[in-house]
């Protein structure tokens, strides 16, 4: 891990051997990464990923595994895709003074024989706090791939109370309790672009425990259109998860019948991006 920050921002250490995700996000001298209190869902690499603060799902696939189109042995995409334990080859560093930025190319074989390249941007702004996440993916390979992306951020739910709400205005009645729905947990994917909207934001906080900061996230919707939340509290599990996707929560097969899987064709590039700060 390589500790990454600037001035006002949080404390992140961005992981090199898993395409420079989050792993631990230190927020008033307090790690928020979920840590152990995860699910297990059987897959070692993913179970690295979802310790952290923020994972990355694609390219080739997002949410639970289905059978790959075509291949005849039955086998499977991997969960939430191909990206997470590929190494990264790390272009650019500077964390001093008030800026703070990073830059990292990260080649990604696919699980269907695809070939695509992450170009990954990590800035910090020092003043403000806020970190943001510019990503571009290309599909270097010889054959089309779909165009699906997820980010994961996850949040020690142990740090909440009860007057810890989700805000935006794509969630119903503009907001809610951080502990929706049904003990031990849940999930819900709403669409979140708003006409004449780049961007749409959601808020989580106050947080007490944090002194009574907010997280604010932002993300870009032209390509990622909807919002999907989970929480779980099933021990030892206890996190939640803020995750702007691609696609709405619906299986790859329903997808591709309505005609929503949309595919990067050899040499078409995709781009992604995000932005967090505490206040």
């Amino acid at each position: 891990m390589k500790q990454f920050s600037a001035g006002r921002g949080p404390i992140i250490h961005l992981d090199p051997t898993s395409v420079m995700d989050i792993g631990s996000c230190i927020v008033a001298n307090t790690d928020i990464a979920p840590g152990r209190a995860i699910p297990d869902d059987g897959d070692a690499r993913i179970d690295h990923s979802l310790e952290g603060f923020l994972f990355t799902c694609g390219p080739d696939h997002i949410r639970h595994p289905v059978p790959i189109d075509g291949d005849a042995s039955g086998k499977r995409y991997p969960l939430h895709g191909s990206f997470s334990s590929h190494p990264a080859e790390i272009l650019f560093w500077d964390a001093q003074g008030d800026e703070a930025e990073c830059t990292a190319r990260i080649p990604v074989q696919t699980a269907d024989g695809g070939s695509v390249v992450l170009d990954r941007h990590w800035r910090m702004n020092g003043a403000t706090g806020e970190v943001c996440l510019s990503d571009k993916v290309t599909n270097v390979g010889e054959k089309p791939i779909a165009k699906v992306h997820m980010y994961h951020m996850n949040i020690g739910a142990w740090l909440f109370d009860d007057n810890v709400r989700l805000n935006g205005q794509m969630l119903e009645g503009g907001g809610f309790p951080w502990n929706f729905g049904d003990d031990p947990g849940g999930v819900f994917c709403v669409p979140a672009r708003a006409e004449g909207e780049d961007w749409a934001e959601v808020s989580l906080g106050p947080i007490a425990s944090l002194g009574g900061v907010t997280l604010r996230v932002k993300f870009l919707t032209s390509t990622l259109p909807y919002l999907q939340v989970w929480r779980n509290q099933k021990q030892p599990a206890h996190v939640l998860g803020i995750e702007p996707v691609s696609h709405r929560l619906a299986s790859r097969e329903e997808l591709a019948r309505s005609g929503e899987l949309e595919m990067l064709k050899p040499g078409e590039s995709a781009d992604y991006a995000l932005r967090f700060s505490f206040v």
